[in-house]
């Protein structure tokens, strides 16, 4: 009974949000860490990120039932009725916002709300069925969890949370491309408008390598703005250098693209993972912030 209810919030989806969001949370408390501020904030966004999964669960019931990747999701097969994971997704919903809302404050709690509404109504309800620009709006939907841990414990929307928020966009840009090339047939015979579908696999590859090295570029951002140490940079561009090497060697003469695109992919977990867990760990304290961004 547990295993259907378990499927439609999707974990792989919540565990990545969950480290994202602790790296937010840690990097912006610089070692004066509020314990019950900080699982409250987890536990409060995972429970807006199962949400919106179920929701959109819910939603995509049709397209999922074209594409083989999906077409055994507990929606499709009906192990779940829809009506009763939207009911779940709901309460779901609601415990979320709750949680946010009385342990976290406003900015934390507004931020997950936009979250929300660009992923299940802007994404999910409309572009990712009518347009190629989906990917790009869903984006920012995928990048709201550090903010979300940030302003936790900032209560405001500064330099640092606007870096994270173009940061983790780019970074969603790549990884979700390579997706679409990999799983092709997919999106093709759900008709979904994906930039490799929608405008060819040779765009798709172009802008990879263009948004990856986008990515390189701002997660600099951190350390010279005096929000993470040496560390951080170290690993930072070790990692992402490493993904745009990878990204270009969809160019040689002969390379396979399916394969390319799944390293890709898998790289971009690795990249993302590498940069939140040393984000939380190599910060900076508020006055060498405050001297960084002052000189």
């Amino acid at each position: 009974m547990i295993r259907p209810y378990l499927k439609v919030t999707k974990p792989g989806i919540i565990m990545g949000n969950l480290i994202s969001v602790a790296g937010g949370f840690f990097m912006a408390a610089r070692g004066d860490i509020d314990w019950s501020l900080m699982w409250a904030t987890v536990f409060g966004l995972s429970l807006v990120v199962a949400s919106g999964c179920a929701v959109n669960n819910c939603i995509d019931r049709d397209i999922d039932a074209r594409m083989r990747r999906t077409r055994n999701r507990v929606t499709v097969t009906g192990e779940l009725p829809a009506r009763t994971a939207l009911i779940y997704g709901l309460v779901l919903g609601v415990a979320g916002f709750g949680l946010l809302g009385w342990f976290t404050n406003a900015v934390a709690t507004g931020f997950a709300a936009f979250g929300y509404v660009v992923y299940v109504g802007f994404y999910s309800l409309w572009l990712k069925r009518t347009s190629v620009y989906g990917t790009l709006v869903g984006s920012l939907s995928g990048a709201v969890p550090p903010v979300v841990g940030y302003c936790a414990v900032s209560g405001q929307f500064d330099a640092g949370a606007a870096i994270l928020l173009l940061m983790f966009s780019l970074w969603q840009m790549p990884h979700s491309y390579a997706i679409a090339i990999f799983r092709y047939e997919d999106y093709a015979a759900a008709n979904i408008p994906v930039l490799p579908v929608a405008e060819g696999v040779a765009k798709a590859k172009r802008q990879i390598v263009l948004y990856i090295a986008l990515f390189c570029l701002v997660t600099v951002l951190l350390p010279l703005s005096g929000y993470t140490g040496l560390t951080f940079m170290t690993v930072a561009c070790a990692t992402s250098l490493w993904w745009l090497v990878m990204a270009f060697n969809g160019y040689r003469r002969g390379a396979e693209e399916l394969g390319w695109a799944r390293r890709v992919f898998v790289l971009s977990i690795v990249t993302i993972t590498a940069i939140s867990i040393t984000m939380a760990f190599d910060f900076r304290t508020a006055p060498e912030a405050w001297l960084a961004m002052s000189l």
